[in-house]
């Protein structure tokens, strides 16, 4: 599956870099293919390992502030694998181009 998140501490201002980057550390060492873009992280893996992984994410930016908002969005396919990279193949196999990075 792939699960699309970001957790945002409310109440903490308007640069969030660093309370992010904690976030994002716990991401990187996870193990999981993601992708982190300006407004959230993509992440892949199977059901438990990302929910068990954005529940860790959500409590870590808890620990931060007293209110935390995670939003979530999953796109659980059976048997689909590589998602991550392969959907966006898929879309510049029909454009018959790459897109910009």
């Amino acid at each position: 599956m792939i699960a699309e998140f970001s957790v945002v501490p409310v109440g903490k201002g308007e640069e969030l870099a660093e309370l992010v980057a904690g976030v994002v550390d716990i991401i990187d060492r996870s193990g999981l293919p993601y992708q982190l873009t300006a407004m959230g992280t993509l992440v892949e893996g199977e059901w438990d390992d990302v929910l068990a992984l954005i529940k860790e994410c959500h409590f870590k930016m808890r620990r931060r502030g007293a209110r935390v908002l995670t939003r979530i969005s999953i796109d659980d396919r059976e048997n689909a694998v590589d998602r991550l990279t392969g959907k966006v193949r898929d879309v510049e196999k029909v454009l018959g181009r790459e897109l910009r990075k």
